[in-house]
């Protein structure tokens, strides 16, 4: 069975964490609307790409313009099988959205799949969804996900973790086992 799934995201997600996970959910056979508060089906969000480059910490670039493909005000959180949640700067601002957090609020109330990376565990913890789980993010959001009452797992930036319907990792370049383990709980 396909999935429907929603994706939110906002001006400066990262571009891999955001293209390639709606790409892959895509050509596999999943429905995939991605949505930004204040903007409707058509409008674009700008990415940045975050590359590991051996400073302190990751670079930032200017990325592409991604199309959404839904619209936020339209978007019933209970008609979707599951969430993805981008990294990037989005989280950032995201997280003070209450709309936003009901939703993610909604897919843990609901025991839906929900995948995050990198700062999308800002988000997470500030929708208060993390306690008592266990959740990999950038190494630089640890600090949320345990003020959150959530465990940081501390994994290597290729792998993924799952506890229940979450699955999470450190950044892009986990997609192969994010996706794979996203991927098995849907």
């Amino acid at each position: 069975m396909m999935a429907r799934i929603l994706m939110i995201t906002g001006d400066f997600t990262e571009d891999y964490e955001t293209m390639v996970p709606f790409q892959t959910l895509l050509a596999t056979g999943h429905q995939v609307d991605a949505v930004c508060p204040g903007k409707k089906a058509g409008d674009t969000v700008k990415t940045a790409i975050h590359d590991f480059e051996g400073d302190q910490t990751y670079s930032e670039k200017p990325g592409h313009n991604f199309a959404l493909n839904a619209t936020f005000s339209e978007t019933d959180a209970t008609v979707y099988d599951a969430l993805v949640v981008p990294g990037g700067r989005a989280p950032e601002y995201l997280r003070m959205n209450n709309e936003v957090l009901d939703m993610v609020r909604h897919f843990f109330d609901a025991g839906k799949p929900v995948a995050a990376i990198c700062h999308g565990a800002q988000l997470l913890a500030a929708a208060g969804v993390l306690r008592g789980r266990t959740c990999s993010a950038y190494p630089a959001c640890a600090y949320e996900v345990t003020a959150s009452g959530g465990t940081f797992a501390d994994i290597a930036v290729t792998e993924a973790v799952t506890d229940g319907n979450l699955v999470t990792a450190p950044a892009w370049p986990a997609h192969p086992a994010w996706l794979k383990q996203f991927l098995a709980i849907l």
